[in-house]
C-alpha cells in the first residue's frame, strides 16, 4: 500500500520553502509521496481577502512541483463540498483511493489548536499525523523551515522587489504577473 501524505494549504503562491519541507518530510519519514492539497478555503481563515482564484494557485503549485520527484500537486479539494474540512477530505480520499495509506502533514501552528478542527478526534484514531515545528511550535519531526512566506512574496510583488530564490525559477514571472 503507497504511503501518501496530505499537506494542505492555499499555497498563494507555492515558494521554495513548501517545497522544502515536503522533500524533508519525505527524507525523515516513511512516506512514498506528499500531494500538497491546494485548499479552496481554509474554513478557519475566512477573511483572506488577498487569495488568487483556485485553478491559477494550482497551475502554480503543479508547474512548481514538475521536476520534484515525490511531490505533486493536487486540486482534490476543488470538488468537495466548500467549505473544505480535512476529516471530509481524508475520508473522501480513503474512499477514492483504496491502494492508498493517507497521512496528514500539519504545522505545529495548527497542530497547537488542533482541538478546534471538525472532527479532529476521528482524525487522530483514524489516520497518522506528521507535525512539522512551525512559528516555535515543536513538531513530530524536525526541520529547518526556510526564512520565506507567501505573504512576504505578494508583498514585495506588490511593490516591485525581487522575489528570486524565494519561489521555484519556473514561476517568477508567472508569480510577478498574477500577484501584481
Amino acid at each position: 500500500m503507497k504511503k501518501t501524505g496530505i499537506f494542505g494549504g492555499s499555497f498563494n503562491p507555492i515558494h521554495c520553502g513548501h517545497i522544502a519541507l515536503a522533500r524533508e518530510i519525505l527524507r525523515q519519514t516513511a512516506l512514498d509521496e506528499i500531494w500538497l492539497m491546494v485548499s479552496p478555503q481554509n474554513p478557519l481563515k475566512r477573511e483572506a481577502t488577498d487569495l488568487l482564484d483556485d485553478d491559477l494557485r494550482f497551475q502554480l503549485a503543479k508547474k512548481a512541483l514538475e521536476r520534484v520527484e515525490g511531490v505533486e500537486a493536487s486540486d482534490y479539494e476543488f470538488r468537495l463540498p466548500k467549505p473544505s474540512y480535512t476529516w471530509h477530505t481524508l475520508q473522501h480520499l480513503r474512499q477514492d483511493y483504496p491502494d492508498r495509506e493517507f497521512t496528514l502533514v500539519i504545522g505545529g501552528d495548527n497542530w497547537e489548536h488542533f482541538t478546534r478542527w471538525y472532527h479532529w478526534k476521528d482524525i487522530l484514531r483514524q489516520y497518522d499525523v506528521v507535525v512539522y515545528p512551525r512559528d516555535g511550535q515543536a513538531g513530530t519531526i524536525e526541520a529547518e523551515l526556510l526564512p520565506v512566506s507567501s505573504t512576504e512574496i505578494r508583498e514585495r510583488v506588490k511593490r516591485g522587489e525581487s522575489i528570486g530564490g524565494m519561489v521555484p525559477d519556473v514561476i517568477v514571472e508567472d508569480v510577478k504577473r498574477l500577484y501584481r
